[in-house]
């Protein structure tokens, strides 16, 4: 090997190594970047590290592997209702300042297109001149200035460069329009921030499902009539039963996903869903869901089955609610209370 061979290797290791080194600073910038915005994981409350093992949207299984820390309880957090403002953990906002007072009558139809950022919602908020903000634009009204609330990541994945320029061009062509001031955050920044919400509700969305296999197939108004005689309401083409509280604990839909509204068509197998995000916290969570599919199961002439199809085995419901305490206790961590306005915005 010549002289010149071996420079030229020393060269090319050494540019490497520099390529290696910004890349390094760069991300470390970046990283910089995202924990001024969100507090690091292992001392916020609200973004804390989901102590729920297995990574990835599934059900639980029977066996251990999560941290388990104490179960404090069901009681909504005054902390997690929705307040007049958007919600920095879990949005990207858009401020509009305009130049002087608009009336509501003027500026609802120019937000109208602002709604909607491809698969991620748009919370709009409006001040008023005397300073109030709303959601609701009164057509008498004067506002200053408009907020967009961007969701930064649901159940569709993390808000994306697209999804995020979408909502910021049709913004800034409003701003132009009305020749007002226009802040946001800057791109790269937003989808940071997007993607690691995301990493921290993927390891916390839990949903725990259970089959009814009916004897043969059943015309959709008998099934119908079934559920409703148990209690259960009409929700979206679906069936949902509510607690106490008047608050949806899981629902009833069937297994070919269609509505029940449509057609006639009969049904042979239906689906029992407990969406643990956005269910109230109960301790029996998955028994009660359990007991009430028996006697739907009973009524319709129904074998009542897991996702697997496998007779559910006696004391099953007791240690899966058992687990399911562990995921309230990680959302709660995670600032998502189970059933609360925020993760009611994110787990969609």
């Amino acid at each position: 090997m010549s002289e010149l061979q071996i420079y030229l290797i020393v060269l090319g290791a050494g540019v490497i190594l520099l390529l290696l080194g910004f890349n390094w600073i760069q991300d470390l910038r970046v990283r910089k970047r995202m924990q001024a915005e969100l507090p690091k994981i292992d001392q916020d409350p609200l973004l804390g590290q989901p102590t729920f093992s297995e990574s990835g949207r599934r059900e639980p299984g029977l066996g251990g592997g999560a941290v388990v820390l104490p179960f404090t309880g069901g009681a909504q957090d005054t902390a997690d209702t929705d307040t007049l403002e958007p919600d920095s953990v879990t949005e990207a906002v858009i401020e509009l300042t305009f130049q002087g007072p608009m009336t509501g009558e003027d500026l609802a139809p120019l937000l109208m297109p602002l709604r909607i950022a491809g698969r991620k919602a748009v919370r709009v908020f409006v001040q008023n001149v005397q300073g109030q903000h709303a959601m609701q634009i009164d057509p008498q009204d004067q506002y200053i200035s408009v907020q967009l609330a961007v969701l930064l990541a649901n159940r569709s994945g993390p808000l994306s460069a697209i999804e995020w320029s979408q909502i910021f061009t049709r913004a800034q062509t409003l701003a132009d329009q009305l020749e007002c001031t226009l802040e946001a955050p800057e791109q790269q920044q937003v989808v940071e921030l997007a993607r690691r919400l995301d990493q921290i509700c993927e390891g916390l969305d839990t949903q725990v499902g259970l089959t009814l296999l009916l004897a043969g197939v059943r015309s959709v108004s008998d099934v119908s009539s079934a559920a409703q005689a148990m209690g259960f309401v009409p929700y979206m083409g679906r069936f949902a039963w509510c607690g106490d509280h008047g608050f949806i604990c899981f629902t009833l839909s069937r297994a070919d996903e269609e509505s029940f509204d449509a057609g006639m068509a009969g049904v042979d197998r239906l689906s029992l869903l407990l969406d643990i995000p956005r269910s109230p916290v109960d301790t029996r969570a998955f028994g009660r869901m359990a007991e009430i599919g028996q006697e739907l199961a009973r009524r319709l002439g129904a074998e009542l089955v897991d996702d697997q199809d496998r007779a559910l085995q006696p004391g099953a419901e007791l240690l899966i609610d058992e687990q399911l305490k562990t995921v309230y206790v990680n959302l709660e961590h995670a600032g998502f209370n189970a059933g609360g306005a925020r993760a009611l915005r994110v787990f969609v």
